[in-house]
């Protein structure tokens, strides 16, 4: 599964890259069904949150880093370096920006619904997609 990250760079700018998640676990259910799961990670907590359509925030840092996953509506994040990306209902993403001038974001089909799990600091991404 491939999902996007943006996160800070040391300029003070921000930038995508996208993330090869693996499925290295199987677990077999009572079923005789095999799933294929990621390797774990903690979420420190999670919100859902709903941003009106229209929504057009300025740059800001992400408050934490954190994995999102829009529910419902068309969210377009844009980095400082101009590029632009866009998630609908079951995309995924890492905002990974908590420092530096970060991003701007903007709701193009409202409400959006958005699962924040925010992760611990000490998240590695190259351990999770490993």
């Amino acid at each position: 599964m491939r999902i996007i990250r943006f996160f800070d760079t040391p300029d003070g700018g921000s930038r995508f890259e996208e993330v090869d998640i693996t499925f290295p676990q199987s677990f077999t259910d009572e079923y005789n069904n095999t799933y294929h799961l990621t390797k774990s990670f903690s979420a420190a907590n999670a919100v859902i949150a709903e941003l009106p359509h229209g929504l057009d925030q300025d740059w800001h840092v992400a408050p934490n880093r954190q994995i999102v996953i829009v529910l419902s509506g068309v969210l377009e994040v844009q980095t400082t370096e101009g590029e632009k990306r866009q998630w609908s209902a079951g995309g995924v993403f890492m905002a990974d920006d908590p420092r530096g001038k970060g991003h701007q974001t903007r709701v193009i089909e409202g409400p959006a619904r958005l699962l924040f799990l925010r992760v611990a600091d000490d998240f590695r991404v190259q351990e999770w997609r490993a």
